[in-house]
């Protein structure tokens, strides 16, 4: 017998059967019937075309979106709408060609997988005979992934039937089985009579090919398309934690701050979606089950002493509870305004001098937003440098007409950050880098300041009189160290959700050098922020 490799084809491997295939006395027959199978060109055919797609599965292609046609046609109805140069006519003749539009058709519905015909629904008056007919057998193999199909019992008819496809599971792969399919056995048991959280257990612990019996829905015409909504997490989610959740299995763990992609939002229970640059399709839980499950605190402090960090908003004492937040990617355009830099931090974290080195090194590119006090001038100080110096009246005006993000009293003085001062910075076409109390952000979150907000907080370590972030080695005792631990772990449970970045201080040098990079890519990349930030 030649030998065989791992490389060899499928239909090699049948050739050299053939060729073993000897007729001899007892089996003359067998075998010669055999062989003339094996040999016929339709076989081989076969098993060629078999090659190629498990070559086509071992890669696993993916389709980048599932609408692609309707892609072109926006694109289409946009370059309609105004002069054209050469490049952009060429453009829109090509996708207005039919042969192209019939390329993208198809292409839609292979990555929609919708092979299946749609057929009328079945007359009221079909008989028991053949209504039996239209029951079909569905084999699906499944490895230890879960099965990505949950089911409900129909309150009418006693019907298990099936409630939700998760898209990219077994189930949807499969193309076999739909929404509203009527599940009657598993492996030729009838299930019928089981629980639906029974015959979840028996799909879910099912291993290999699965054979199921179903009673195919009514096929829906509506085309699905591919959803184009993003959000970012503002909290933790575990589904195995979740007791609403139809089938753990299939539900997404994410954490604070993940942007996913809802790819369906057709139940009005949950949603499907998956991490942005993810593969893999699960169940989202949807508003009204997330909130079942929110275990979250939004206390903070109020205790702070008077200094000219203790700052006020007109609205600090608001707290919104959102559990997600529709965001869009944004790219920065030349000749646009930079986006505001807004730097928190939590106790100990020395945000002002951090903020005051990045300046020094570039004043060309970064600046200051100059604070507004009433306290009488120095000698050495200068209007509009090192502030700006107003009378108490005039102060207070400027409170009452909402001119500050925030602001403070010290020592009988009032300081206060304006918006105009960082209008000043940015229309100088200057990256503008404020630190505020974090209350600040509810005013300064809008689409005209863009802001990147950076979270500045210290590496607490373990140990009495630990050397921490400042150039001259301040030691801080114990109990200094568990108070910067309780301000950061509270700043973070308050604000965290408005954070975009976090910077672990653990000596100025580092972290000077950690947020210059961060704020290269803040100018250069693209970010992901609110959606109506970039909606026209």
């Amino acid at each position: 017998m030649p030998i065989v490799s791992a490389s060899t084809g499928l239909h090699e491997i049948l050739a050299l059967l053939t060729s073993q295939l000897h007729p001899d006395a007892n089996h003359k027959e067998d075998l010669v019937f055999l062989k003339d199978v094996f040999s016929e060109k339709s076989i081989g055919y076969l098993m060629k075309i078999h090659e190629k797609l498990k070559q086509y599965e071992k890669h696993s292609p993916t389709p980048v979106l599932h609408s692609a046609s309707c892609l072109a046609e926006d694109v289409t109805e946009e370059l309609q709408n105004g002069p054209l140069e050469d490049d952009e006519q060429e453009l829109l003749l090509l996708l207005s060609t039919p042969h192209l539009k019939a390329v993208l058709s198809a292409h839609d519905t292979v990555a929609q997988k919708k092979f299946d015909p749609v057929l009328p629904p079945l007359p009221d008056d079909l008989d028991d005979d053949l209504e039996e007919e239209s029951v079909k057998i569905v084999r699906l193999v499944k490895n230890k992934e879960p099965l990505g199909a949950t089911i409900r019992r129909d309150e009418a008819t006693g019907a298990v039937i099936v409630a939700r496809i998760m898209r990219g599971g077994a189930a949807d792969r499969s193309g076999l089985v739909h929404v509203g399919d009527e599940l009657r056995e598993v492996n030729g048991n009838l299930i019928t009579h089981k629980r639906p959280d029974e015959i979840s257990q028996i799909l879910s612990q099912s291993q290999g090919s699965i054979t199921l019996k179903i009673i195919p829905a009514v096929a829906d015409d509506d085309k699905m398309k591919e959803s184009k909504v993003y959000i970012r997490a503002l909290f933790d989610y575990t589904p195995f934690e979740d007791k609403a959740t139809p089938c753990q299995e299939a539900g997404l763990p994410f954490k604070r701050g993940d942007v996913l992609q809802v790819v369906s939002q057709e139940d009005p229970t949950w949603w499907q979606a998956k991490r942005v640059g993810d593969c893999n399709l699960r169940a989202l839980a949807s508003s009204l089950c997330i909130r079942s499950s929110l275990r979250r605190s939004f206390r903070y402090r109020k205790d702070r002493q008077g200094s000219p960090g203790e700052a006020h908003t007109p609205d600090a004492n608001h707290t919104e509870f959102l559990i997600y937040e529709e965001v869009a990617q944004y790219f920065p355009r030349p000749g646009e305004r930079p986006r505001l830099i807004t730097l928190i931090g939590s106790l100990g974290a020395r945000i002002a001098e951090l903020k005051q080195k990045v300046i020094a090194e570039n004043l060309r590119r970064y600046g200051l937003a100059v604070p507004h006090t009433t306290r009488a001038r120095k000698s050495h100080e200068r209007e509009g440098v090192e502030y700006h110096f107003i009378s108490k009246a005039a102060f207070e005006a400027d409170i009452q007409n909402g001119k500050f993000i925030e602001y403070g009293e010290y020592k009988e003085n009032l300081y206060g950050t304006s918006l105009d001062s960082i209008h000043r910075v940015l229309d100088q076409n200057k990256v503008c880098l404020v630190d505020v109390q974090p209350e600040a952000l509810k005013t300064l979150r809008t689409a005209e300041f863009k802001p990147y907000v950076i979270f500045v907080r210290p590496r607490i370590g373990d140990g009495q009189g630990k050397q921490f972030g400042s150039s001259s080695s301040l030691s801080v005792a114990d109990d200094d160290l568990q108070e910067m631990k309780q301000s950061a772990e509270q700043m973070d449970e308050c604000y965290g959700h408005w954070v975009d970045y976090v910077l672990v201080k653990e000596d100025p040098a580092s972290a000077l050098a950690e947020l210059q990079v961060v704020l290269e890519k803040v100018q250069m990349e693209p970010q992901w922020v609110p959606a109506s930030w970039v909606r026209r």
